[in-house]
């Protein structure tokens, strides 16, 4: 049997590469990850337009009101509620840096509605108070940014790392994030819960498994945990939005983007 020569032996390997991109194994890891200034921004809006069905995000900071969810008022960029606790958290990072501001006088009533969807001690005074900080002062929306950032985006970027997911999977972890918190509570199914679900049917990449397939089964698990929520009921932030997006074969979460959320179509352009 004669030798491969280099030429036929690179022929070989160009082949198989080829072979390897057509069987749908493809992989978002090795592109940047959503915490790149770039990625984020895009995060950001896709977010705001399931949240808020808007794009400019930035306008959220003073946004709030009760959705009639069962979790008292939602408020700010990502949706803060004062019934589950991550608003009296937000409220108390601002005060500790403003501590004679108007919001830190409602911290009493924040920690006594903790649990609930109840008003008492906040009301009309409470909103009015929440959108002349969004307003005026860039110290009560770096507070939104830095909550955001250490309960939601950066635990969700760095378990995506950690699972082999690219832009794509990263922001379907810090949607759900947003979405449904961490951990379980009545009525609630919670992130880790919907994770280990996705866990019993698909490996991630981190485990050798396919990464269009895990998050198919992340999305399916999600999809199930909303139909167990009394509060939640559409699905199209999954349906025509991130399950687009999968099956596009856009991992890293690049644009041009299109999706649908609540039937209102989005673009990104780049």
């Amino acid at each position: 049997m004669r030798a491969v020569t280099r030429r036929e032996a690179g022929a070989v390997l160009l082949g198989l590469a080829a072979l390897a991109a057509c069987s749908g194994e493809a992989s978002g890891a090795g592109g940047p990850g959503l915490e790149t200034p770039r990625k984020k921004e895009i995060a950001m809006r896709l977010v705001s337009s399931a949240e808020n069905s808007s794009l400019d995000w930035r306008a959220q900071y003073r946004y709030i009101e009760d959705i009639g969810d069962g979790r008292g008022y939602t408020a700010g960029i990502i949706g803060f509620c004062s019934g589950t606790g991550d608003m009296l958290a937000l409220v108390e990072r601002y005060a500790r840096e403003r501590p004679d501001a108007e919001l830190a006088g409602f911290l009493p009533a924040l920690r006594e509605v903790r649990g609930s969807d109840s008003h008492r001690g906040l009301g009309s005074r409470f909103t009015r108070a929440w959108q002349r900080a969004a307003d005026g002062d860039r110290a009560f929306r770096g507070a939104q940014d830095g909550e955001r950032d250490r309960v939601y985006f950066d635990p969700a970027v760095e378990r995506g790392k950690a699972d082999g997911l690219g832009a794509l999977g990263q922001f379907c972890y810090y949607d759900a994030r947003v979405m449904h918190g961490h951990g379980d509570a009545p009525g609630n199914v919670g992130f880790a819960t919907i994770r280990r679900r996705a866990l019993d049917t698909a490996r991630p990449p981190s485990r050798g498994g396919d990464e269009t397939a895990y998050l198919h089964a992340l999305l399916d698990a999600r999809v199930a945990a909303i139909a167990e929520e009394p509060s939640h009921t559409d699905t199209s932030r999954i349906d025509t939005a991130q399950r687009a997006f999968l099956r596009e074969g856009n991992l890293r979460l690049d644009p041009p983007l299109v999706w649908k959320v609540y039937g209102d179509t989005y673009r990104i352009e780049e």
